[in-house]
């Protein structure tokens, strides 16, 4: 059975993975997504929305993916000649871990907008967002690091999900009672579609886990060109 390793410390990813069986391995990156976009944008030029939370995913899978090989050569030969390892991801060189990471941002008339920076931010953000839509992107990264003997394939690729969202059109009073609750602070785009605000979004056109921010049939879809069958990684 492979080991994932997610690669975000997003309770709503963990929840989702969690319901259709599947129980990863926490192990938060640390990468700074401003320089990320920077050196990118450099590199590449202006990204659209869709091209700019892969290459966050990306960064982010790949940056777990270089540590926990680093922490597995570490503790092969501890200085110290203590035993190698303590059960942790980060401790011990399995043979069958899989990294993914995503990130996600909305996008409103061509214009990437991510977490909120305060509430008066996020009560503007719903102010311009109301009785409108838009796009939620989220992409996703998988790093294959299986050893041979376990089917490894040393892949690594990625994809983006795009679901529209079409946002109620709430009054003032319930926006400043929405953001009262801090949810809207702490996710892409200042809402959920799992939550508290899920009453607040009327319709999507996509795929709902996509807006959850991790799509469920598109990470399927990546594990498979790996050749990785989703059975294989639920627990029961």
């Amino acid at each position: 059975m492979p080991r994932l390793v997610l690669a975000s410390q997003s309770p709503a990813r963990l929840a989702t993975l969690k319901s259709a069986g599947v129980t990863p391995e926490v192990v938060v990156s640390g990468v700074d997504e401003d320089k990320v976009l920077a050196d990118a944008t450099e590199r590449f030029g202006e990204l659209d929305p869709a091209d700019a939370v892969l290459v966050l995913a990306q960064a982010k899978a790949e940056e777990v993916a270089a540590r926990l090989e680093e922490s597995w050569a570490d503790a092969e030969a501890p200085a110290d000649g203590s035993p190698a390892g303590d059960g942790s991801p980060e401790a011990e060189a399995p043979a069958d871990v899989i990294v993914v990471g995503c990130d996600s941002m909305l996008e409103i008339d061509g214009t990437i907008v991510g977490k909120p920076a305060d509430a008066a931010a996020a009560r503007e953000r719903w102010r311009t967002m109301r009785g409108s839509k838009g796009v939620l992107h989220t992409g996703h990264w998988v790093v294959d690091l299986r050893d041979d003997a376990a089917g490894g394939t040393g892949g690594t690729l990625g994809s983006t999900s795009s679901t529209t969202v079409w946002f109620a059109d709430i009054d003032d009073d319930e926006i400043d009672a929405y953001v009262a609750t801090d949810e809207p602070l702490h996710v892409a785009g200042a809402f959920t579609i799992d939550g508290l605000g899920g009453p607040y979004v009327e319709r999507i056109e996509g795929d709902h886990h996509g807006v959850v921010g991790i799509s469920l049939p598109l990470l399927r879809e990546l594990l498979g060109d790996l050749n990785i069958p989703w059975r294989t990684l639920r627990k029961a």
